[in-house]
């Protein structure tokens, strides 16, 4: 029989019913802070009031069907997307390493060889180690003025080691003047190769070089062009650098000293604003300078001067000696 509750009239067997279908809502919602368990859809309006995922409260779900494999690095120190190159600059065959005085350069590797080459990247560690994109690439490795160039390729997830041997040596070269070392910064010298180029001049390596510095340059024959001065006085010679040695060479200067000046009389006071030109007797221009007091370091030998003024132009024949220091009039007549 029905009994009465709050108004509401019910049977006893109808209480069990309700209950029984009620419970299946219940025990999910009161499980809705375990991440492992399923995700009732339509039982409950989503939560927007609550914060974002921290460490105590997980964030999304992601499908039962889904597996997570974090990515690691290699077990070489490479990374997965990435090839770890180390460089490494031998002097010589043997395997002389240089420690210091190295530049790396990096270059793009392009198939097309009218396209300009791409800087990657400068090193001037002794032995550095690169993070490179998988492919081709052109590394140059220069130790002054020794260098090699060569073609690397890097793929994936590995670490290498390329060596580069420069095959290299040093020069070292000693001016002489009479038998003595002349002034600071008044003796300089070129470095020229053996190859030449399309006039079947030498190539030039180093220009304006100073005297006792060593120069860093690949093993092979050079020519040598040592200038005393800024005029004629110089002298050439051959050299051979091998590698891994350090080559010193000597070279002595025949020259000498001469000052101009145009005059009025003899023995007068020199001219000013005077436009100077020394040639050799068949010619050849030696040099040029403008004032009053202009001197020279010229070779032996035999010469004639011109000096221009306002008033016109003058020329006188001279001979210089070896070791001489003179003074060449010219007078007005």
């Amino acid at each position: 029989m029905a009994r009465p509750f709050l108004g509401f009239s019910f049977r006893p067997g109808l209480i069990a019913v309700a209950l029984i279908v009620a419970m299946p809502i219940l025990v999910p919602a009161a499980r809705a802070q375990d991440p492992g368990a399923p995700q009732l859809r339509g039982a409950f309006p989503p939560d927007t009031g609550r914060d974002a995922p921290t460490a105590t409260q997980p964030g999304p779900t992601l499908p039962a069907n889904t597996t997570v494999v974090p990515r690691a690095p290699s077990a070489d120190g490479a990374s997965a997307g990435t090839g770890q190159v180390n460089l490494v600059a031998l002097l010589t065959v043997d395997g002389q390493r240089i420690d210091k005085g190295l530049v790396w350069r990096v270059f793009a590797s392009t198939r097309d060889p009218r396209a300009p080459t791409k800087l990657v990247m400068t090193k001037r560690d002794a032995s550095p180690t690169v993070d490179l994109q998988p492919g081709d690439y052109i590394i140059n490795a220069a130790f002054g003025r020794a260098d090699i160039t060569r073609k690397i390729t890097v793929t994936p997830g590995t670490a290498t080691s390329e060596k580069f041997v420069l095959n290299a040596g040093g020069l070292k070269v000693k001016a002489l003047v009479d038998g003595v070392e002349p002034p600071p910064n008044s003796v300089a010298y070129d470095i020229l190769s053996s190859e030449r180029d399309q006039l079947d001049n030498r190539v030039r390596v180093l220009g304006g070089a100073r005297p006792n510095v060593v120069n860093r340059l690949n093993a092979g024959i050079y020519r040598i062009v040592s200038r005393y001065g800024d005029a004629n006085a110089k002298v050439e010679a051959d050299v051979t650098v091998e590698a891994g040695k350090l080559t010193e060479a000597t070279v002595s200067h025949s020259a000498a000293r001469v000052t101009f000046k145009l005059v009025n009389r003899a023995g007068g006071e020199a001219l000013p604003d005077t436009q100077w030109t020394v040639q050799t007797p068949e010619g050849q221009l030696v040099m040029q300078s403008v004032g009053a007091l202009p001197t020279h370091i010229l070779a032996p030998g035999s010469y004639s001067v011109t000096a221009k003024s306002s008033t016109g132009a003058y020329k006188r024949d001279f001979t210089l000696a070896n070791g001489e220091v003179a003074q060449v009039e010219v007078l007005m007549q």
